[in-house]
């Protein structure tokens, strides 16, 4: 897809010469509106509960929201957590300066301890209080965590014998074009490359991801007809999707 959609960011941009973008400029704007576009997904979910809950819709948007959440479990994995030696804390996933590979965290839906045992998420004030009293204190059967800037605690500090998993929603990867260079200068599209990305949202968001990269695009060669043109394009795709 992601060719696909360069081909035509480029048909608009390069219309009457209205300007180029590179290779480079393309990936950072393909990856800007990726993320945008993931995000949306999310923000529309949630609408459209809200909506659900106060029975303030039909049932058209059920099928809707079932869409949202399917597009959203594509991006729902897990991994195991790996212990900071030098916070003394858990890594988020895709913190972890050894494991470049681990996709980097949205949000995360559960902790869970030797795969049966769910951890339980509190703040720091609570877990302070828990850990003053025998009584209330985290244990292996009621397991506990806390989440910061510098990762993830939890407690008992003993349970770090045992298995956390983390289950959680991840970023889209970033998407990249990879090309070669042709003796004249000229970029050819290479699927085959190490490092190639494709988009990970669903093709029906090609429009959408055109749009917003023409946005980006437009302010880049000082084009507003080019912006004002996306834009209008996407409150047309948003209203034919309604």
């Amino acid at each position: 897809m992601i060719n696909s959609v360069r081909n035509t960011v480029l048909a608009y941009i390069n219309k009457d010469n209205r300007g180029y973008i590179t290779p480079e400029q393309f990936n950072l704007f393909a990856k800007q509106a990726q993320i945008d576009i993931f995000e949306q997904y999310f923000y529309d979910y949630n609408n459209i509960l809200v909506k659900q809950n106060g029975r303030l819709s039909g049932s058209g948007l059920v099928d809707l929201g079932k869409h949202k959440a399917e597009v959203i479990e594509r991006f729902s994995t897990d991994s195991v957590l790996i212990f900071s030696n030098v916070t003394q804390k858990y890594y988020y996933p895709g913190s972890n300066p050894n494991d470049t590979d681990e996709p980097t965290y949205y949000l995360i839906d559960r902790i869970t301890y030797n795969l049966t045992k769910e951890v339980e998420k509190v703040s720091k004030n609570k877990a302070l209080n828990l850990l003053a009293s025998n009584l209330t204190a985290p244990s292996l059967t009621w397991p506990v965590y806390v989440a910061d800037e510098e990762g993830l605690q939890v407690y008992p500090l003993t349970i770090g014998t045992g298995t956390l998993t983390i289950q959680y929603i991840r970023y889209p990867r970033d998407p990249k074009w990879t090309w070669t260079t042709l003796s004249g200068g000229e970029a050819l599209f290479d699927a085959g490359a190490a490092d190639y990305q494709d988009f990970e949202l669903p093709i029906a968001d090609e429009p959408m991801l055109v749009n917003k990269i023409l946005q980006y695009a437009g302010i880049t060669v000082r084009e507003g007809e080019v912006v004002q043109t996306a834009k209008s394009d996407e409150i047309q795709d948003k209203q034919e999707k309604q």
